[in-house]
């Protein structure tokens, strides 16, 4: 059912979008998305290089930056987010969404990390894209529309999400491989900075959508943007899936998991080799005659 409803979106926002007098800045905006919905597939959250030794041997300090870091990067975080922002038209609303999501995150993060409680991140960043495809289609009132049914209680749904959000932060970072002196500490700075982080991307996406609320414009931009976070959510989970077939069944492909994206591309370019494989042995050297 998923792979339909974007293109029925599409669709429909398309059509949405030729009968608007503002056609040049809804198209821009649409543009925008898309392209954050491209570049999520290859950043979504995980933890890179040069932070991965920061997170072994940081303090604070630099977990604090990191953290922040973290979510500003994160788009998965951020669309999600975008989606729970749309609607909220006063300050006590955005207070209490973006608490009952904190909380949420906060509880599994630091206590998934501590207890060393982890899953397959693949799999939960497909949840996390789930929760992407359902803010947009429940702002779009997809499940009275399409389905016929009412739509499940919202705020609760916001803290469920939080509650995975944060395992899949938590998975991630026990991926890296924490010290144990000081932990408690770190994970709270860490935790610190996401939240850092999240202000200023709440305070942008707010600033955004009261910019396009005083607008005429703004029913069919927020049906077209809505649409695109469900297309954005769908690329998320294909991108997920996919690579946990690598996770799961590394001899199909031939080459890792952990270099995958790079690998994709080298096979595409000829003289580039793929990265290691798992099935490969190594190779005898040479025997002198």
């Amino acid at each position: 059912m998923v792979p339909v409803v974007p293109i029925t979106l599409c669709h429909n926002s398309v059509a949405l979008m030729l009968k608007s007098r503002h056609v040049t800045s809804v198209a821009a905006t649409c543009l925008g998305l898309a392209i954050l919905a491209i570049a999520a597939t290859a950043w979504a959250h995980g933890i890179h290089g040069d932070h991965s030794h920061t997170l072994k041997w940081g303090g604070p300090l630099q977990y604090m930056w990191i953290g922040a870091i973290h979510m500003l990067t994160g788009y998965d975080h951020l669309l999600f987010l975008l989606g729970v922002m749309f609607f909220l038209t006063n300050f006590k609303e955005i207070v209490t969404f973006i608490t009952a999501f904190t909380i949420g995150h906060s509880v599994t993060l630091i206590g998934a990390t501590l207890t060393g409680i982890s899953a397959n991140a693949h799999l939960i960043d497909a949840v996390i894209a789930l929760s992407v495809i359902y803010k947009g289609f429940d702002n779009l009132d997809g499940f009275r529309r399409w389905i016929g049914i009412e739509p499940p209680h919202v705020l609760a749904m916001v803290f469920a999400f939080g509650l995975v959000h944060g395992f899949g932060l938590a998975t991630r970072l026990q991926s890296v491989g924490l010290p144990n002196d000081g932990l408690v500490l770190r994970l709270l700075s860490f935790n610190v900075g996401v939240e850092i982080g999240q202000i200023g991307a709440l305070i942008a996406m707010a600033a955004l959508i009261t910019l396009f609320r005083k607008r005429e414009a703004f029913v069919p931009f927020s049906r077209i943007a809505n649409g695109f976070l469900v297309f954005a959510g769908c690329v998320l989970f294909l991108h997920q899936l996919h690579g946990y077939q690598h996770n799961a069944n590394p001899d199909d492909f031939g080459f890792s998991a952990t270099n995958h994206f790079i690998d994709h591309i080298n096979t595409g370019n000829p003289g580039q080799r793929p990265g290691p494989t798992y099935d490969m042995a190594p190779e005898e050297p040479a025997k002198k005659p």
